[in-house]
């Protein structure tokens, strides 16, 4: 169910309608109910395993909360992480190590057979790993405090309008919005109406009619000219940054039109003057959580200049592996 379809339209509108007219409780399971049956139109299979892995990550912060020694801790931490990256690495990663690995003896002449497992990539999985790893990360750090309810938690989990494409909310800031009351505000819901007129326009108008320039300039690569070929990659970098600005502003608006508030995920990045800085600017939610969650973990810049190389050729290294499982992300990442 696309943002930008009829579909959606009519399921936000119903949703929106019962809404308003709820109490705080009964909104938060209304929201619960809407998000699983907006996945489960995706693929309704996949619906039981973002269920399971919520469930494991709420048990776990249960215990790290009430643990008595930071053993104990550190033990219920570790499950919820590494059950986390195991979903994520079958799912999106199996096939691409397995052929990698098959590859690589190639080389050596060794053939061995790879086991053909034809693997559907759950539709925003990454996001929604990475915003229960931060948040078990966060019940360790006594950042945040395990909710009462499991309902709420399955909520931040699963909370419709940045489940499929971000962004990647703290704990601290959407779960504490779930856990208090939502006011109506005009202003808010006219700050959320013109960001959904602007993502769709990025999206639609923008993103999917630069697509058509793209796809037909990359088709036949090889015999372009100098000028196509800098308008094929012009044209692919404004592309990808209204589709994707685009969904973050449409999710941003929803939510605000639910009395929500999402972060800022794109900040003008092509304004940038330097990598830092787009960084910075660039799907903000993900480069802030590879940074609190990977970099500064990693030792960050406190022990030299050779350690803090190698924690920005880790951190970079898995961001551009996290978009896609694929060698070009793998070198994108590194370069």
């Amino acid at each position: 169910m696309l943002f930008n379809s009829f579909t959606f339209l009519i399921f936000f509108l119903i949703t929106l309608a019962l809404y308003w007219r709820l109490s705080h409780t009964w909104q938060n399971y209304l929201l619960l109910c809407a998000s699983y049956i907006f996945y489960g139109t995706w693929d309704w299979r996949f619906v039981f395993l973002m269920l399971m892995t919520t469930l494991i990550d709420y048990f776990c912060s249960l215990k790290i909360e009430h643990a008595r020694t930071q053993q104990q801790k550190k033990t219920f931490l570790i499950i919820s992480i590494s059950s986390n990256l195991l979903v994520l690495g079958f799912f999106k990663y199996f096939n691409f190590f397995i052929n990698s690995f098959t590859d690589f003896l190639n080389l050596f002449h060794v053939t061995i057979p790879a086991p053909a497992l034809h693997i559907i990539l759950p539709v925003g999985l990454s996001f929604y790993v990475f915003q229960s790893i931060g948040y078990t990360v966060d019940v360790y750090r006594g950042v945040v405090k395990p909710p009462h309810h499991f309902t709420d938690f399955a909520l931040f989990v699963s909370f419709f309008p940045q489940l499929v494409s971000g962004p990647i909310e703290r704990a601290k800031h959407l779960l504490a919005q779930i856990l208090n009351p939502r006011i109506f505000s005009t202003e808010t819901c006219k700050q959320g109406l013109f960001l959904i007129c602007v993502g769709l326009f990025q999206k639609i108008y923008i993103a999917d009619n630069l697509a058509g320039i793209v796809n037909q300039l990359f088709e036949r690569s090889g015999s372009l000219n100098t000028l196509e070929v800098l308008m094929a990659m012009y044209a692919f970098a404004f592309q990808i940054y209204c589709d994707f600005a685009g969904y973050s502003n449409i999710a941003r608006g929803i939510a605000n039109l639910l009395g929500f508030n999402l972060m800022i995920n794109f900040n003008l990045p092509y304004f940038s003057k330097n990598p830092t800085e787009f960084w910075q600017r660039w799907h903000i939610s993900l480069s802030t959580w590879l940074k609190d969650y990977l970099y500064i973990p990693l030792g960050g810049n406190r022990y030299g200049l050779t350690l803090t190389m190698r924690n920005l050729m880790i951190t970079m290294f898995l961001g551009g592996l996290w978009h896609g499982a694929a060698w070009n992300f793998v070198i994108w990442g590194i370069y």
